[in-house]
């Protein structure tokens, strides 16, 4: 594993709050070390505000009534490392051949700063070269175009979660003109089994809560999620609900500082005085797939109490009215709950029937409650099951379609959502397939198209011959990266639009581009002036976006331009398809998008920039179940475990979680620290349980080997990580993503939605072996 670390290793307990003084020492720092101390200062100013630009991490609301500085400290990061002076010229590269790169770790190739001239690679110098965008444009055509006489099945469009609705209507378009639905993106890896759980229970692909509604809500619980490092701008109203004394119950492995305490850095008062508000009421530290099963006990425990209450002619704890109108499969549910014994649901979940009837009781006095969930949840075997099993807790009480109650995904990057909303998937049947042949007069694909795992299964097997990248770091997010980096090699074409170079750019077919593109931040000057851009937040509310600042570079070009032009390389002319009208005025493209999904925007053009955003229209929200029963639907579970297709442990395997740190935001790596767990100038770390590392006779500050146990024999193995003593359930560990990518098995995902199981991977943990 290529070394993650300075050298100037320490390893410090941090005592202070989520935001406070340690925030703004991070922001000084990664402005003044990008070069942008007062350019990315102002910036900033614009930053989620309706008249500026959207934040480029992560996707959580903008509100209508924005603070002064409406940004964490992760946004922030996010803006220095758009806008940072540092370059990745072709003198560059000239300087550097590939296989030298693939030495590099993550942080240092993105800190070479922004792409600036479209690259091609050339194997007899091991180096890439620059070249015309016509001639780019002109081989990827021609490559394309070749592969799909051949098999329009072979290539593959991959999204990432940041590219706008305009670029990514325009991506899905052109990927089904070209023949297929192998529109694979973030979500894949991500919340795929959010999209397949929810309009399964409610009927709704996405969550249901609204900014609004932390206002009235009196609970909020929390089911692995970190927003101290991954929704630091949803602190304010935690913050804020607190203060009007509503409950937060957190379950999650480890204690992230997040979910602890709080200072708000834009309050002088909290600021000068060190003050900080407390967030969660209950902390329950469930181990690694043991959602399933807390969500079990507490729904169990419910049913108790509404059964003592019945007998005692108190008033019910269900909401029996609301069941019997708006559901579906109740009686079911209860069945299986009454089935799953105390002893078991212990067990799985590592918590004790007491703190769970404790946090059921605090749910049943509650009025209105909401329920955020992160890829703590999703990222397990049973990961659909377990988001439905969320869904069934807040059916019990009439918590969804009221002020105040609802689900409430935290969608990673910036548009990852929205993406999904303009016709970004693999699956045929969420896609408007009639109205594009009637809108374009072509005949779209049926057939379902490829996922993430299934693009990993392609190139495995060869059957996958191109990867068109939109964004993101495509290779190293993925699971079992050992095996697909070497198949990876095999394809014949590979091209990744992109901002920043990283390690997908260094692994290559045979011919192989880098496109460089503008930033959200930049401006985006076309034909008929500067161009505005619009995304979806995690609360299905459309924001428009406008660059504030000037572009890298005159090689640099916009990612709908981009994607016009290899669409008109590739695919025939199509007379209902004007991608230069499109290209010269993104309203076009808006107004497209509006006569392709007229249910879902209106007037997006005069609206986008409205304060508080455009609201999407979600029937769930009112109570109208547009599900195949038509109410909302109560799942049950095969069981308890979250991730059965796990070999049975033995006392030497532990479960690893993979983890991000405060110093990251998916595959971007902003630095070696990460404040919040005490670590200091590296990544090159297990978090483990004090009694674990005596156990195994390992040393807290010794290095150590870990090597994945999946009985497939198939090698997975990390070397020369430093463990670390931390506050974690016995019997799990965490290791930073993507850098433990290379443990998780391809075939370890969610049996619905394919999504790669990272939150548990079995492993074995022992001393390094010495190095000769």
């Amino acid at each position: 594993m290529t070394d993650q670390n300075t050298g100037d290793v320490r390893i410090e307990p941090y005592d202070g709050p989520a935001g406070g003084w340690g925030s703004a020492r991070s922001l000084v720092e990664i402005l003044t070390r990008e070069g942008v101390p007062v350019t990315g200062s102002a910036m900033l100013l614009k930053h989620n505000k309706p008249d500026g630009y959207m934040c480029t991490s992560c996707a959580w609301a903008k509100p209508a009534k924005p603070l002064a500085f409406e940004y964490c400290e992760n946004g922030a990061k996010a803006t220095a490392w758009e806008q940072t002076r540092r370059r990745a010229t072709p003198d560059f590269f000239a300087a550097h051949t590939v296989t030298e790169l693939l030495g590099w770790s993550d942080y240092a190739l993105e800190e070479q700063g922004r792409l600036t001239h479209p690259m091609r690679y050339d194997p007899e110098t091991d180096r890439y070269r620059p070249v015309p965008w016509t001639e780019a444009f002109a081989e990827i055509g021609r490559e394309l175009k070749a592969l799909r006489d051949e098999d329009p099945k072979s290539a593959v469009f991959y999204a990432s979660g940041r590219a706008s609705l305009e670029t990514s209507y325009m991506w899905a378009l052109f990927a089904r003109l070209y023949g297929n639905n192998n529109l694979p993106d973030s979500s894949n890896m991500c919340h795929e089994p959010t999209s397949v759980a929810l309009p399964q229970s409610i009927g709704a692909p996405v969550g249901t809560v609204l900014l609004e509604d932390f206002e009235t809500t009196d609970l909020i619980f929390f089911f692995g999620q970190n927003v101290g490092s991954n929704a630091p701008r949803m602190l304010h109203p935690l913050q804020e609900a607190r203060r009007r004394g509503a409950q937060i119950i957190t379950f999650n492995p480890l204690r992230e500082r997040g979910l602890e305490r709080f200072t708000n850095p834009q309050s002088p008062v909290e600021m000068l005085t060190r003050s900080a508000t407390k967030i969660s009421t209950q902390y329950h530290q469930v181990k690694a797939g043991g959602d399933l099963a807390a969500l079990t006990g507490l729904c169990k425990s419910l049913l108790a109490m509404d059964r003592e209450a019945t007998a005692s002619g108190r008033p019910a704890i269900l909401d029996h009215a609301f069941i019997a109108e708006h559901t579906h499969g109740f009686a079911e549910f209860v069945a299986f709950c009454d089935r799953e014994d105390w002893t078991a649901i212990e067990r799985r979940s590592g918590l004790t029937r007491p703190a769970l009837e404790a946090a059921a009781g605090a749910y049943a006095r509650a009025k209105a409650v909401i329920g955020i969930y992160g890829m703590g949840l999703t990222q397990h075997r049973k990961g659909t099951e377990t988001v439905r099993m969320l869904v069934n807790l807040l059916l019990l009480r009439g918590n969804i379609g009221k002020p105040g109650a609802g689900i409430c995904p935290v969608r990673g990057h910036s548009n990852v959502q929205g993406q999904r909303t303009v016709g970004i998937t693999e699956k045929p049947e969420l896609a408007p397939l009639d109205k594009l042949k009637e809108l374009y007069d072509f005949e779209p694909p049926r057939e379902k198209g490829l996922n993430t795992v299934e693009t990993c299964e392609g190139i495995l097997d060869g059957s996958v011959r191109a990867f068109v990248s939109l964004g993101g770091n495509f290779l190293r997010a993925i699971p079992d990266t050992g095996r697909m980096e070497p198949a990876w090699r095999r394809q014949r074409l590979t091209v990744q639009i992109s901002t920043k170079l990283n390690r997908s750019h260094l692994v290559n077919g045979d011919v192989a581009y880098i496109l460089p593109c503008l930033g959200r931040i930049e401006i985006d000057q076309q034909a008929t002036g500067p161009q505005a851009v619009s995304m979806e937040d995690s609360t299905a509310r459309f924001h428009g976006s406008r660059g504030v600042s000037d572009p890298v570079g005159p090689e640099v070009r916009s990612e709908p331009w981009i994607v016009a032009e290899i669409a008109k390389a590739t695919v025939p002319p199509n007379p209902r398809i004007d991608w230069d009208a499109w290209v010269a005025d993104y309203g076009r493209v808006r107004d497209a998008i509006e006569a392709t999904y007229p249910k879902v925007f209106h007037d997006l053009n005069g609206q986008m920039f409205r304060p508080g955003g455009i609201t999407k229209p979600l029937g769930a929200r009112d109570r109208k179940w547009e599900t195949e029963t038509g109410k909302a639907n109560f799942a049950v579970p095969a069981g308890l475990e979250a991730d059965p297709d796990l070999p049975k442990h033995g006392p030497d395997v532990l479960d690893l979680i993979t983890l991000r740190s405060n110093d990251q935001f998916n595959t971007t790596v902003y630095g070696y620290d990460d404040r919040f767990r005490g670590v200091k100038g590296t990544r090159d770390i297990l978090f483990m349980n004090r009694a674990d590392i005596a156990r195994l006779g390992l040393k807290d500050g010794g290095s150590v080997d870990v090597e994945a146990v999946a009985g497939d024999q198939v090698e997975r193995r990390v070397g020369g990580l430093r463990v670390i003593a931390y506050d974690i359930p016995q019997g799990n560990c965490g290791g930073y993503y993507p850098e433990l990518n290379v443990l998780l098995p391809l075939w370890h995902h969610d049996e619905q939605s394919k999504t790669p199981a990272a939150k548990a991977i079995t492993v074995r943990v022992s001393a390094a072996m010495p190095t000769t």
